[in-house]
């Protein structure tokens, strides 16, 4: 809990520069993370291709970064260097709200060439720094899991911590939702997405929110297994001559 308070303390103290960081015109556009296809792994990759969907704000979108360094780009690097044939679409927009996140998602799973296996998402973080109402941030990602749950997609769920300065019951109605509802939906919960970094300024870009290309990969360190253990399991084909 130590960790967690220092961290959201100095989250909290920037929130001015925070929100104008996460603001929808002034980061780059999002990226799809093709850095593993520029350098090959050393360890093959094995069987079929896997396709997962990056989908939430900036943590994901790589706000501050040079191509190649959000967090999707790392972890598709880290999956496929352990053998899993990942492709991940980075489908991060800086600023998202879960309500901005809910109102794009048909969009950006109609326009996925292959249905994923897997969906990543993080949001909220923006709804927290706005002092939205919790009760609405649940509301929309239940919307989110609840559609996804449907096409059949399973999902890791970043999630985050309210800042102190929000008071304990804005703090009592935030902080459960991501457990709650990754039980509800059988989702893989990672419990605070900042975690590595939060307390460890020089993992952390000025604005003292987002992570250094460096955090991005204490980040993946510490999410990899989860993401890799989250793809469903293959099952080999049927015997043919079963049953015959």
């Amino acid at each position: 809990m130590r960790a967690k308070a220092i961290v959201l303390l100095g989250a909290v103290s920037i929130l001015p520069l925070a929100l104008s960081a996460c603001d929808r015109g002034s980061p780059p556009a999002p990226e799809q993370s093709t850095s593993a296809l520029d350098s090959p792994p050393s360890i093959p990759v094995m069987g079929p291709e896997r396709p997962i969907l990056a989908f939430g704000d900036s943590l994901l979108a790589g706000y501050g970064l040079e191509d190649g360094e959000s967090y999707p780009a790392r972890l598709e690097n880290a999956l496929r260097a352990r053998g899993v044939n990942a492709r991940i679409t980075n489908a991060g927009v800086s600023g998202d709200t879960t309500a901005a996140g809910l109102e794009r998602l048909d969009f950006t799973l109609k326009s996925q060439p292959v249905k994923p296996e897997l969906a990543i998402i993080s949001l909220g973080g923006n709804d927290m720094l706005r002092s939205l109402p919790p009760e609405q941030t649940r509301r929309n990602l239940e919307a989110i899991l609840k559609r996804l749950q449907g096409e059949g997609i399973r999902v890791v769920l970043l999630g985050m911590m309210a800042a102190p300065n929000l008071g304990k019951d804005y703090a009592a109605q935030f902080n459960p939702i991501y457990p709650q509802l990754a039980q509800k939906y059988d989702a893989v919960l990672v419990p605070f997405f900042l975690q590595p970094v939060i307390d460890k300024p020089d993992l952390l870009q000025k604005d003292h929110v987002h992570p250094t290309a460096i955090g991005v990969e204490e980040i993946v360190t510490a999410t990899v297994d989860d993401v890799a253990d989250a793809l469903p399991k293959k099952t080999g084909p049927k015997q043919a001559s079963k049953g015959r």
